[in-house]
This record gives structure tokens, sequence and C-alpha cells, in this order.
């Protein structure tokens, strides 16, 4: 399958190329110079970003779209792509040596890239059987790219966008410019994907359809392993498999065994840990959580390797570290170039990312949607809460949530109902289906109600147009107001934040007026 995939020249197309796993790889696709297309069902500044790189976005998902390739218009075009770029491209080679290939034959049927998420009966999919376009999974892609480069894929059920972006960002830092595709946005590289000229490609590795199988890394990063897609696996261990069978496929696998099913069920090469006891290869001890960040000791094999101060919040966060530094060693890097560099890692966009303070009322939006994420973010809360109560005495932590898909909430209701507990005041929506039917007879309401059974304060507002009237009824200054979600909750940030920014004009205004 892999060799299938054709980087000589002829087109691609990718359905639903908006998405944040497939926008980075139609990125990556349209820097090489190849002609690519895709199709989506609305602008945004991702599809603008590929636009701007010369992907042909067309803006529904229809048969039509297919058709276009046997017009004249498109020949002319793909011709005229190829005349532009010396009628050749440039293959894909770790060496950046540029490889003429031959200008694409007279057929410019296009490679189709789909997603999981594509419908089998999604009318563009339907075209391409009917044309006889060839058609790849996103996986089968990534795994194409991941092969022709050191590769190192980033893989577990929390942190992979965050590890995989301090990865890749320690490597473009530190001169060897890595290709990076990752499932969140970096200002580091203005994206979610940037093209290097290095030996080394970084990327975000998905278990969540079982496509992990597929990827075959000289180096693989394994989190931590939980249930967290039950639309796709029913036990544990079906997830264990797919993680096991990655492993087998990877060179060397690094892992955190702090996470006992990696520890006793994957065994990596690497381990790494936050406990001493462990015998981990990396470690860190002396750990010292600030509102800014964290400073702790780093120890490899039983050697001091020196201290990192990581300007990220929470265990988690260094736990993540701990995987780029292992990252970093075994690509060459002396400890005290990583350190430096990881100190001024800001993060990716939506991972505990601080959208504005007005008011007083810190707005943070963060993609936590499984209760261990749940926890691990309010816990990086409570830390920045309890450092900066000088400034605001009575800091409150305010986690507003909205479900993902029925499935995950009725397998780990229980999960749910205790993940919130250093929240003063939760507020929960209605769940977001993510395309999923609700053959679970579960509802917001009734997951509201377990969480109340745990905790003394929680609200139940079902649409969002409701959280944004509640949000402006309950803050308060010195407030840290949490949107955790994979759906849409953060569209009412905007809202939230201009309310109290009016607020903020009212006070002075009216503290401006002569006694």
């Amino acid at each position: 399958m892999l060799n299938s995939v054709d980087f000589s020249g002829r087109p691609f197309h990718f359905i639903g190329v908006g998405g944040i796993g497939m926008s980075a790889l139609a990125y990556i696709l349209a820097k090489y110079d190849l002609p690519v297309t895709g199709s989506d069902v609305r602008l945004s500044h991702i599809t603008k970003r590929l636009q701007k790189e010369g992907v042909h976005i067309f803006w529904q998902q229809q048969e039509s779209n297919l058709s276009f390739f046997q017009t004249p218009q498109a020949i002319a075009s793909l011709t005229c792509h190829q005349s532009q770029r010396s009628k050749s491209y440039l293959a894909l080679n770790p060496s950046g040596q540029e490889i003429r290939q031959p200008a694409a034959s007279s057929s410019f049927l296009p490679q189709v890239i789909c997603s999981t998420a594509i419908d089998k009966n999604n009318s563009e999919y339907q075209a391409a059987l009917a044309l006889g376009c060839p058609i790849f999974h996103r996986s089968d892609l990534l795994a194409a790219l991941i092969a022709k480069h050191k590769g190192i894929a980033v893989a577990g059920t929390h942190g992979k966008t965050t590890t995989s972006s301090l990865i890749g960002y320690l490597l473009l830092k530190a001169n060897l410019d890595p290709t990076i595709v990752v499932g969140g946005e970096v200002a580091a590289w203005e994206g979610n994907a940037h093209l290097g000229r290095g030996e080394y490609l970084v990327a975000e590795a998905d278990e969540s359809d079982g496509s992990l199988v597929k990827l075959s890394a000289q180096i693989g990063v394994i989190t931590n392993i939980e249930l967290d897609h039950p639309d796709h696996y029913s036990t544990l261990e079906q997830v264990v498999s797919i993680f096991d069978t990655f492993a087998r496929n990877c060179q060397t696998v690094i892992g955190c065994i702090d996470c006992q099913t990696v520890k006793h069920s994957i065994q990596p090469d690497i381990t790494y840990s936050l406990d001493l006891s462990t015998g981990a290869d990396y470690v860190a001890d002396q750990i010292t959580h600030y509102a800014s960040g964290t400073v702790a000791t780093i120890w490899e094999r039983s050697q001091r390797l020196g201290e990192l101060r990581l300007p990220l919040l929470g265990s988690h966060n260094l736990s993540n570290a701990l995987a780029a530094i292992a990252v970093g060693r075994l690509a060459g890097l002396e400890f005290a170039t990583i350190a430096d560099i990881l100190s001024s890692f800001q993060g990716a966009r939506r991972r505990f990312e601080q959208r504005g303070l007005h008011n007083g009322i810190l707005f943070v939006d963060d993609y936590a949607h499984h209760p261990s994420e749940i926890r691990a973010t309010l816990s990086a809360a409570r830390i920045k809460a309890d450092e900066t109560r000088d400034e605001f005495p009575r800091r409150r932590v305010i986690a507003v949530f909205q479900p993902h898909r029925y499935s995950r909430i009725a397998a780990l209701l229980t999960e749910f109902s205790e993940a919130f507990s250093q929240a003063d005041q939760v507020i929960v929506t209605d769940i977001y289906s993510a395309g999923e039917k609700n053959a679970y007879d579960i509802s917001g309401y009734q997951l509201t109600e377990a969480i109340a059974k745990r905790h003394a304060s929680v609200l139940y507002r079902a649409s969002l147009a409701e959280v944004t009237q509640v949000l402006t009824q309950v803050l308060q200054p010195g407030d840290i107001v949490l949107f955790l979600t994979a759906g849409n909750l953060n569209q009412v940030i905007p809202d939230v934040m201009g309310y109290y920014q009016q607020q903020t004009a009212a006070h002075l205004a009216e503290a401006a007026q002569p006694a």
C-alpha cells in the first residue's frame, strides 16, 4: 500500500482538507510543489493558509469536484503547474537533493485522501470510486512520508500534540530542520505543519481508528494508553493490541512507565518517569510547580543532566518534556542545548491556551475531553490559582465542559463524574455528537447529575447561548475560566470576553468622572 502512493507529480485531492490532520498533510505536499486540491464546507484560517500555498479548494463535497480533473481547465491548470516547476517535482528525499521525475501522464485523475470522518456514502468519495481514482486513508499517506525520513512518531491516548510539538520545536531550534506534522497549531512554525530539509520527520500518530498499526518509525514514543474511543474499541485490551503492533513496527520505542499499561504491556526500549524510584532511563526529580511553569532536575540513567525550566503548567507537561529530552539525546543533542530550547517553548494552540485577561478574569481554551485530560488541566489551573492569590485572594477555577461523543460519555460516565474535583464551579453543556448517533440514551443533563453527586456546585446549560448568558452572570475578578472541549464550545469565548471588556471599560469611564 505504501509504495503505491505516488510522489512523482500525480495530483492529490483531499476530501475534507480543512481538518487538522488532513490539512497538515496537504500543506506538506503543497510545499513539495506537488499539485494539491481539496474540498471543505467552510473557509477558515487553516484553509486560507493552504490556498496561499496554491491548494485549490472546492467549497462543497460533491461529485463534480472529481469530474473537474477530466476537464480541459484542469488539464491546462496542472500542465501550467508542471511548467512553472520545470516539468519536474522535488521527490520526497531526506537529503534534500532534487530528483527529476517525468511529468505526469495524460491521466490527471488524482490520488484521493480521506480520513475516517468521511462516510463511504459521501458523494465525492463515491465519485472517486466510480472514476477509478487511487484512494488512500490519511494514515497511508503519513506512513509513506514517515518511511522516506528518519521518522519520529508520537503516540498515546493523551499528550500526543504537546509531545510531538515539543520534539518538533526542539529539533527545529537545534538546526536539524525536521519536517513536522502535528494535530495542533504552533506559533514557531505558524500552523500544524512545517516542511524541513533535514532527515527527521516528527509526526503525531493517532490511535483513534486503529490506523496506528500502519506506521513504521525509527523512533516511536508512547505517552500513555487508556480507553478513549469506545466507538472503535470495546476494551482496553484492544487498544493495547494496536499500540503493541505500533511498538513492534518501530526501531526504538520510548515510553512513559508512569502509565502501568505502557510499563507492563509495551516494555519500551527507553523509559521515562516522574518517579525516581522507577529506575527509568530519564527521570525528573526535585520538581517545583509555579504559576509560570515547572522547574525540575533531570536525570539520565542515574546521571544528573541538569535543571530544566519548562514554561508549561502541570506534571503532565513535564512528563511530555521528558519524552522530548529522550528523543533529543538520541538525536545527539547536549542537554544544555535541549534545556535552553525547551525553556522558550510556548505550547500548542488549545492546550491551556490563555486567550485573554479581562476584568481580572483569565480565559483559557483547552482541548481536554477525556477524564484524565480534564484532571490534568484542572490541576494545572489550580497551581496557577494558588500561586497568584496575592493578586486575587478569592481566586476560583471555573470549568466549562462540553462533553464530546455519546459513546465516550456513556462508557466513561463514572470517570467523568469524578474528574472535576479541582474546580470550584462546573458548567456542563449538552453533548457534542461529532456526527455520532445517540444510541446510548445519554445526555449532558445525565452527566451533570452524575457530577453533582460528587461536586457541590454544578450547573447544566444545554446550548452555547445559555452558556454565554450564565458566564456573564457568574464570573468574578480573579476567576480562571477553562473551556474544555473537542467540539465547538470555544466559539463562545470571544463573546464572553467582549462582555467583560465592556465591563472594564465602563468601570474605567466611571472612575474617570469628576467627583
